[in-house]
């Protein structure tokens, strides 16, 4: 699988460009899949975001979902296991890229193993990822306790995909300062990227490129 790792979604011509590079063709001919569901473990998220998301009609959604897909489809995966693989492995097989949205990170790892997603995703070897916050860091070894919403989870660890953690939105909120991040680096133990809305880090086959026209900083 082809990471793009963002904060904020394809929000620059360079992380545009990082997009174009790992789909090999216009994204106008590029099937997508969206996954909402990390939204529904966070505090802030609700039906209201869900739906700006899913429909692409918001403006704020016009750096993920509403970037001119061939087709754009949602795929929950609460809803998964009761469907059975049969019926949901060839829509994620079909897909050029999935678009996985923010919330929090490990209530989406939770359901990414639940519904089986997570173990399906060493064979999607040509299917892009685009994630969104919670969607970039649940590919981490940890995000740390700053990050952890879910009121169920059971500790701050996620997928491991990556070897690295992820701090979003840089600058974004008063809370989310170039200090808190080093605080949080400290305390995570592994390396770390802080990124703002302008920055995204590209992984293919282990080897990682960080695409910016913002801030960022790399950490351990």
């Amino acid at each position: 699988m082809k990471l793009l790792l963002t904060s904020g979604g394809v929000t620059n011509a360079s992380i545009r460009s990082a997009l174009d590079h790992l789909l090999g063709k216009p994204v106008a001919e590029c099937h997508a899949l969206v996954v909402p569901t990390a939204q529904w473990g966070h505090p802030m998220c609700g039906p209201t975001s869900v739906q700006g998301l899913v429909a692409a009609d918001d403006r704020s959604q016009q750096h993920l979902s509403g970037l001119g897909w061939a087709s754009l489809g949602v795929l929950e995966l609460t809803a998964l296991p009761s469907i059975g693989e049969r019926r949901w492995l060839p829509w994620v097989r079909a897909a050029d890229v999935l678009l996985v949205d923010g919330g929090d990170a490990t209530y989406l790892c939770h359901w990414m193993r639940e519904s089986g997603l997570a173990e399906l995703l060493p064979s999607l070897r040509d299917t892009v990822w685009v994630g969104v916050s919670a969607g970039s860091m649940v590919m981490a070894p940890r995000i740390g306790n700053l990050f952890v919403e879910w009121p169920s989870a059971p500790d701050d660890r996620t997928l491991g995909v990556v070897d690295f953690s992820i701090f979003p939105h840089l600058d974004a909120f008063p809370t989310n300062t170039m200090a808190t991040a080093q605080r949080w680096a400290d305390e995570i133990g592994v390396p770390a990227y802080a990124i703002d809305e302008q920055t995204a880090i590209v992984v293919v086959e282990g080897a990682v490129e960080v695409v910016s026209e913002g801030t960022w900083r790399k950490f351990g």
